[in-house]
């Protein structure tokens, strides 16, 4: 695949670092948004994210022209953006449909059992999937505990993060190097060791941790179960066929390669690719016919978050163009220092650097955008990247993935099972509470894994 900035010819050395203010100020208005000023944010998020497009993208037409500009935004929007938002948005949809109905009661094994089947599922069906149909059943499973923040806080660590990094359709960051063209199966023939190690320990430390509250709550009075045990059921099963669907939509678009491009606006746009997201927008779109209304209001369903997600990418990958063409220009281009802190004296990438760079920036930004910049940092040649510098990649990977877990903005599912749990009556910590949290459990965790895998 080309190079995204040289197609669209921008000047990639010769612009500044003023070019990257849009995309961090809407970085920045992301992570602080529904912290500072929750209010406003909740209610305008999305003139917020077009002010700051509009500020990224005006000034791009003064300076090399509205042709130049507008194929720019046009490229970025058709063939990525576009693609990005009906696979999560057909994977919300689809995932709404099935309801897991009934009661288990919620003891350590349980818990750590239906946090593995959670991580499986997170890269079947996507994070936000995964995320959206277990956190109510781990929910009612633990309403009866004197502890159970604790089960939440672990549910994102694995089911909203690090269980989506094995598939593209796992995680949003690994769907952008799909769309960049990073095979389908690249991740999980090169991931699943680091996977297995992280989320492995990950879980035997929240097993450890749940037997020793679990035995403390035994002295205590007994709380009364508002859902008493009973049969687990699942329900909406007409929608496994349909995520199976969206699988193998994605599976045709790689394999399947007719040479045949439609041009639109000067953005050509290849058959296999609009094939793909036709199919999976009808399979969404049949969801919503088979699926019963009583399972969707059971899981909470709304459009509310997806259509937050929709408008807030719009307004980071139209922002994201200037900042990838100056990434073009490596140690020619304004962001030489980032590149010089991730490349050792001997001119190779350090891995390890990558993975925590990453990782770093992917706490506190959103994760997606994150590995987009670091994947153009590494050169950007998906061929390359998986092959001589596999590791390179990996470790970009990686990173994206798991450290989204460390705080309740890295990844998108986070906040809203933290929103979720709060309105079940689940004491979560606050923002500052949660990253101490993952301070003590994961950061441990990343450095063992960091210098096993990458060091």
């Amino acid at each position: 695949m080309a190079f995204a900035a040289e197609a669209r010819g921008l000047p990639d050395a010769a612009m500044s670092l003023w070019w990257a203010l849009p995309f961090a100020g809407l970085l920045l208005s992301i992570a602080t948004g529904p912290l500072l000023f929750h209010y406003v944010w909740e209610h305008h998020y999305g003139k917020i994210a077009a002010g700051w497009a509009a500020l990224a993208v005006i000034p791009l037409m003064v300076a090399f022209g509205v042709p130049v500009a507008g194929e720019a935004v046009l490229h970025t929007l058709l063939t990525e953006y576009m693609s990005f938002i009906i696979l999560l948005f057909a994977l919300y949809t689809i995932s709404g449909g099935i309801l897991v109905a009934g009661n288990i009661h919620g003891t350590p094994l349980v818990n750590a059992g239906l946090l593995l089947v959670g991580a499986m599922l997170a890269s079947v069906i996507g994070t936000t999937g995964a995320s959206m149909i277990l956190i109510r059943p781990m929910l009612r499973a633990n309403d009866n505990r004197q502890f159970n923040a604790h089960v939440v806080i672990f549910f994102i660590f694995l089911v909203s993060n690090i269980g989506g990094s094995l598939t593209p359709l796992g995680d949003p960051p690994l769907f952008v190097g799909f769309l960049r063209g990073v095979d389908f199966f690249w991740t999980s023939a090169n991931l699943w060791r680091e996977t297995l190690f992280t989320g492995g320990l990950v879980l035997l430390v929240f097993l450890a941790i749940d037997i020793m509250l679990h035995r403390r709550e035994g002295g205590a009075p007994k709380i009364k179960d508002p859902t008493p045990d009973t049969k687990v059921r699942l329900r909406g099963l007409a929608n496994l066929p349909l995520l199976a669907g969206v699988i193998a939509a994605i599976l045709l678009s790689a394999a399947w390669k007719p040479g045949v491009s439609f041009s639109v606006l000067g953005v050509s746009l290849e058959l296999q690719n609009l094939a793909r997201d036709a199919i999976i927008l009808g399979l969404a779109g049949l969801s919503l016919v088979v699926s019963l209304k009583s399972h969707r209001e059971a899981n909470g369903f709304t459009w509310g978050p997806i259509a937050e997600v929709a408008k807030l990418f719009a307004g980071i990958f139209i922002c994201i163009v200037p900042v990838i063409a100056i990434l073009r220009a490596g140690h020619d281009g304004a962001l030489a220092p980032l590149v010089a802190l991730v490349t050792s004296p001997t001119g190779q990438p350090n891995d390890l650097a990558y993975f925590w760079l990453t990782g770093g920036l992917s706490s506190f930004l959103d994760n997606a955008p994150t590995y987009l910049v670091l994947f153009e940092l590494a050169g950007g040649d998906a061929r390359h990247l998986m092959t001589e510098a596999a590791s390179t990649l990996a470790a970009i990977s990686a990173g994206a993935v798991f450290m989204g877990a460390n705080t309740y903005i890295g990844n998108a599912p986070n906040f809203m099972v933290y929103a979720i749990a709060r309105h079940r009556g689940v004491k979560m910590p606050g923002f500052f509470g949660y990253m101490a949290w993952s301070g003590l459990v994961l950061i441990p965790i990343f450095l063992i894994a960091g210098f096993l895998f990458f060091g």
